[in-house]
């Protein structure tokens, strides 16, 4: 038999001398590989007696066990070495710029959102919300529209199944005026029906069957509500003036209110806001009759309004004879559109990165008065 000492002094020392790792791969391989010397003299254990094994066997197995040790301190400390060298190489600058991170940006409805809760908070208004399911008393009943009543046809309902015909039915809201209806409720019980102003604006996801380039299933709407002493007309056109060219950021905007038709308001007005061409784009302001150069120009209806009926403000708890007040509503959506320049309200909702890219707003430009939003 070959002298075992003598192997395993001989890899020892090819591994204390070994330059690299592939040097001292083949070093392993050589000695413990499946064919590797050491290797071959473990098989010969089976052929020997048992009083050969007895005094072979632990010899073998010391010297394989040795090569592998030495291997794995030879690796441990050429890994340090070359650690160490980087190390001592390698500078990182740090007055350099950091690599761009990827980073997202606010969809124009909420940027539209946060302008117009800006906008109406300069004047007073707070921001109320309610549920999005709905039932038929504060979506319809409460704001003047009883069940047999025509209005009911304007809106095309999401209505959940009844699984109880004495339940009142279940629905995705319409619009967000039964916030309106919350919040007149919440001030009645308040007070013991006393009553005492409310200033807010609700805007809010809202439901309907309709569907193509202006209007999607669900689409954001934003309402306003005053109820006080002595509220009228002049105070609601005052409001829509202000808060219109504050948000379009121009002072040459005309409004023209038409006598509409709301079961919820008496008297009832589309407000319409004059818009002029300019190099073919329709921009909201300037001469509604001639436009700029005499090119185009026109009205386009943006929200309706009125005072709030009567029986609106009895179905909630408060006196009609002392609280008085307006309500508006309008399209966020349409909103953003009209002031930025879209024109394809799907868009808004196809969740398309290169859609949101172009139109979407840095998350730090939070919109203030004092910033752009408004005068």
């Amino acid at each position: 038999m070959s002298d075992i000492e003598a192997i395993k002094d001989k890899y020892l020392d090819e591994i204390s001398t070994a330059g690299d790792g592939d040097a001292l791969e083949a070093i392993r391989v050589a000695a413990l590989g499946k064919k590797g010397e050491i290797s071959l003299l473990l098989k010969t254990l089976g052929k020997m007696t048992p009083e050969e094994r007895q005094t072979e066997g632990p010899k073998i197995n010391g010297a394989r066990q040795a090569v592998a040790d030495a291997l794995a301190a030879k690796k441990d400390a050429m890994e340090s070495e070359a650690l160490n060298a980087r190390l001592a190489t390698e500078k990182l600058d740090m007055t350099l710029p950091p690599p761009s991170a990827p980073k997202g940006s606010i969809h124009p409805v909420s940027q539209v959102m946060d302008e117009l809760a800006e906008i109406f908070a300069d004047l007073g208004f707070s921001v109320a919300t309610g549920p999005e399911i709905e039932d038929d008393w504060h979506n319809f009943t409460a704001l003047n529209i009883p069940d047999t009543h025509p209005a009911r046809a304007m809106h095309d309902t999401f209505y959940f199944p009844q699984t109880d015909e004495n339940d009142m039915p279940k629905l995705l809201r319409t619009h967000t005026s039964p916030v309106q209806i919350r919040t007149m409720m919440n001030v009645a019980k308040q007070t013991g029906g006393a009553g005492e102003p409310i200033h807010i604006i609700a805007p809010g996801r809202t439901y309907r069957s309709d569907s193509d380039a202006t209007h999607t299933p669900m689409f954001h709407q934003i309402e306003g509500l005053v109820i006080d002493k002595g509220i009228h007309m002049g105070h609601l056109k005052w409001t829509l003036e202000t808060f219109i060219r504050a948000f379009f950021e121009r002072e040459d905007i005309e409004l023209r209110l038409r006598p509409s038709y709301f079961p919820f308001t008496e008297p009832s007005a589309e407000v319409d806001v004059g818009f002029s061409v300019e190099k073919g784009r329709r921009i909201i302001g300037g001469d509604a009759q001639g436009g700029v150069d005499g090119i185009g120009g026109g009205w386009m209806e943006v929200l309706g309004s009125g005072m709030v009926h009567p029986n609106v403000i009895r179905n909630c708890g408060l006196d009609p004879d002392v609280w008085q007040g307006f309500a508006f509503g309008c399209g966020i959506d349409r909103l953003a559109m009209l002031k930025y320049g879209m024109d394809d309200l799907r868009a808004f909702f196809d969740g398309d990165l290169r859609w949101t890219e172009h139109y979407g707003f840095n998350a730090l430009d939070v919109p203030t008065l004092s910033g752009g939003v408004g005068a």
